[in-house]
């Protein structure tokens, strides 16, 4: 079945909807903000939000970013990711019809996320044993490249980490 990516014009107006919704204003540092996030290919931190939303509009602010983070998080355009270190990660929500695991590299801390359906499945038994609704659930696994260990290159782009 295939399923059909809206274009990124109506995300972001699904995006000034859902502010406008929360009574907040929809100013050009949030759509600036927004379109760094949902424009990152890959998974990114605070820090290289605010790098990519400076590109877009050199007014937004540390502090901007940071105070909308947790909005683009509730607008579930955006998914927090936390691999337990000390800051998060962020992915834009595109196109995921099923349960995201994150793999973590422990070499180049690279997080790949991979179709991993069973673990709806697999949550709901679970729950359901206990008589419990799933809120939430999460499946990481941290690894190392073996090609990297073999060789010293990850064709994935990593590169062997000095002592």
């Amino acid at each position: 079945m295939e399923h059909e990516t809206p274009d990124s014009e109506s995300i972001r107006e699904t995006f000034k909807e859902f502010l406008t919704s929360k009574g907040l204003r929809v100013t050009n540092q949030r759509l600036a903000i927004f379109d760094a996030a949902y424009g990152h290919p890959d998974h990114f931190t605070a820090e290289d939000l605010l790098e990519r939303a400076r590109e877009i509009d050199d007014s937004v602010s540390r502090a901007t970013v940071y105070r909308a983070l947790p909005i683009l998080t509730e607008s579930s355009l955006i998914r927090e990711v936390d691999v337990g270190r000390d800051y998060k990660y962020y992915m834009a929500n595109k196109n995921a019809t099923t349960f995201q695991a994150q793999v973590i590299c422990l070499d180049c801390d690279k997080i790949f996320e991979i179709d991993a359906p069973f673990m709806e499945w697999y949550g709901k038994t679970v729950a359901d044993k206990l008589a419990l609704d799933v809120e939430t659930q999460r499946l990481q696994v941290s690894a190392h490249c073996t090609a990297l260990r073999a060789t010293g290159i990850c064709e994935r782009g990593g590169q062997r980490q000095e002592a």
